[in-house]
């Protein structure tokens, strides 16, 4: 934190309710069992845990004070009692990042916003002491605790926010409360919280204007709802990005002579005041280089120099699970996509696998698990990736997963579904070989980095 809060202090901002006496603190912990003497404990609740319930384990961890929505008798410590204990520590973050002096730039989008995120604190920290969101924390509870650990040293800012439903982003967008915000795009994600793109689109925007500091908007004018988005920026700076070259002109930062192979990219980013950057990007794929010319449109926006764009993106490395090669069983290579899955991520790594695998002269396989979140849309999600992987030239697919099901129905000869991941991974152990790359990709909840790291370890083996 950057200096130390009143607990009383949250009663200018909530309604709320001291009981004993009042107590500065300078650290949250929402965690009974890693809490540290002189913490203040947020009691969250969730609907299988009441953090109420370990209130007087964190005063026996030396908690300084609680937030909770049950008053807890007994216990010798300062208790503010409040409506809900998640809104409360998102107050605790905003009421901590307004005393900073730092930059703030937020992010959003369907698919890329990890990885943008990642180029862009690269991208900043090149320059100035950068804060960035660490992992996937970028929820209602993710984005407080990302606030609460800025410091004062800290120049730039960079948070991701995400969201299963609408409303999420305007909250936490208003308690980051950032100078420059990107939408990087909008698919159809977390169809079952949002129930349609049109809803998808409309959450994303929440970051737009949900903020009083709000004033530099960057937008990806390859996206198909960038107009929406424009529109409901209104008076608000606008940047726009692509790397569509035929967008000369229209656009402000542009991604010329794209160049994609042997695992990484080539290309030159044009933009205001005959801005050139050559850039090499040491990651595969055009999505990649899109997410690139993203992270250096808002970088750029928050003050980094062209220099920076160039050092940055030329270090970056595949997240682990985010299209990342690893030797497999049999001396196959795999391409780790295993962290999630959307129709549009489906098609990009698509894309990626028969570049690879058309580059070394291979034979390309699909292994993919199921999309969550897809609703109404689930099947036809998934038959549209077995007719995309069939388009794009894939040789096979192998699937597990109900809904993947479709998915090999539509990818017809060639394709093979199995009822578990234990005898998917059982064939690919069998079948896998120095001339083949596989693909391995699905939805967190299909687990198939446990695929991923079987096949590893087979090949390590």
């Amino acid at each position: 934190m950057i200096s130390e809060l009143k607990l009383s202090e949250l009663q200018s901002v909530m309604p709320a309710h001291l009981h004993g006496r009042d107590v500065v603190f300078n650290k949250v912990s929402t965690d009974s069992r890693s809490l540290s003497a002189g913490d203040l404990f947020v009691a969250l609740q969730g609907d299988n845990f009441d953090g109420n319930q370990f209130a007087e384990q964190a005063v026996s961890s030396g908690a300084c004070g609680l937030i909770v929505s049950q008053l807890q008798p007994g216990l010798d410590v300062p208790q503010l009692q409040v409506g809900n204990t998640e809104k409360a520590l998102g107050w605790l973050g905003y009421l901590n990042r307004k005393q900073s002096r730092a930059i703030v730039v937020a992010l959003t989008g369907s698919q890329g916003k990890t990885s943008v995120k990642e180029m862009t604190q690269r991208i900043l920290s090149e320059e100035f002491s950068t804060h960035y969101t660490k992992g996937n924390l970028n929820n209602t509870v993710g984005a407080p605790l990302t606030l609460l650990a800025m410091d004062a040293h800290h120049e730039r800012a960079v948070i991701e926010l995400g969201a299963n439903s609408a409303g999420e982003i305007a909250w936490t967008a208003m308690l980051t409360d950032p100078e420059v915000v990107l939408i990087n795009n909008a698919s159809e994600t977390h169809l079952e919280g949002f129930g349609s793109l049109l809803g998808v689109v409309e959450a994303k925007g929440e970051i737009i204007d949900s903020a009083e500091s709000t004033k530099v908007v960057v937008l990806n004018a390859d996206d198909p709802s960038v107009e929406v988005w424009k529109t409901r920026a209104g008076q608000r700076t606008v940047v726009l990005f692509s790397i569509d070259e035929s967008k000369a002109g229209a656009v402000d930062y542009l991604a010329t002579q794209l160049e994609c192979s042997g695992g990484e990219s080539r290309f030159v980013l044009r933009g205001p005041e005959g801005l050139e950057i050559s850039c090499l990007l040491p990651l595969p794929g055009s999505h990649n280089v899109a997410n690139a010319v993203a992270a250096a449109s808002l970088a750029l926006s928050a003050g980094a120099t062209a220099r920076s764009v160039q050092l940055a993106l030329s270090r970056m490395k595949a997240v682990k699970g985010r299209l990342s090669d690893v030797s497999g069983c049999g001396g196959c290579t795999l391409i780790d996509d295993s962290y999630n899955a959307s129709p549009n991520s489906f098609r990009a790594a698509i894309d990626v696998l028969v570049s690879s695998a058309d580059e070394k002269g291979k034979t390309s396989i699909l292994i993919m698990g199921d999309m969550a979140e897809m609703g109404g849309e689930a099947e036809l999600a998934h038959r549209r990736v077995g007719e995309y992987a069939k388009a794009a030239g894939v040789a096979e697919v192998w699937a597990t997963g109900l809904l993947s099901k479709q998915a090999i129905d539509s990818f017809g000869h060639g394709g093979q579904w199995f009822e578990s991941r234990q005898s998917l991974i059982d064939f690919a152990i069998n079948s896998l070989d120095t001339n083949k790359v596989a693909l391995v990709k699905g939805s967190r909840s299909a687990a198939m980095d446990t695929v991923v790291t079987a096949l590893k370890t087979e090949g390590a083996c």
